[in-house]
């Protein structure tokens, strides 16, 4: 089976770097019926930093505004799925880097089940560029 790789939109909140503001967003979102295909949350400036990508962003949106959040974007990066294996993101890079295409960030795991998952983000000005490169409509 073929990797599925496709554009996702993301949004940033930042929250102070404290137990349980992550909770807090993600409680907000579970009760919304909100569905995250993936988030990611890192340490920046003495914050957290939390991208979410949703599976609708409209939806998204709406919730956010009404639970006041201070929401950046959307921003676009792409989302990879596949079969688990060796080297299963060594293609992905291979092209991006072909193409001179720098990757800003990427995050991968064994989703379980023989499956993989990845983001992969780009600077703002080359998505399109990686689209093409990575065979993404």
């Amino acid at each position: 089976m073929a990797d599925v790789i496709r554009r996702a939109e993301y949004f940033k909140v930042q929250v102070p770097d404290r137990p349980g503001h992550v909770a807090r967003l993600l409680g907000v979102l579970r009760e919304a019926n909100v569905y995250v295909r993936a988030f990611y949350a890192f340490p920046r400036n003495r914050r957290t930093q939390v991208d979410f990508m949703p599976e609708d962003p409209a939806w998204f949106k709406q919730v956010a505004s009404q639970a006041k959040w201070k929401v950046q974007g959307p921003k676009t990066c792409f989302l990879v799925d596949g079969e688990d294996r060796v080297g299963a993101l060594a293609d992905v890079t291979a092209k991006l880097g072909a193409a001179k295409i720098n990757i800003t960030a990427i995050n991968a795991l064994a989703a379980g089940k023989g499956r993989f998952g990845a983001l992969v983000w780009v600077k703002p000005g080359a998505v399109e560029k990686a689209a093409k490169v990575l065979e993404v409509g």
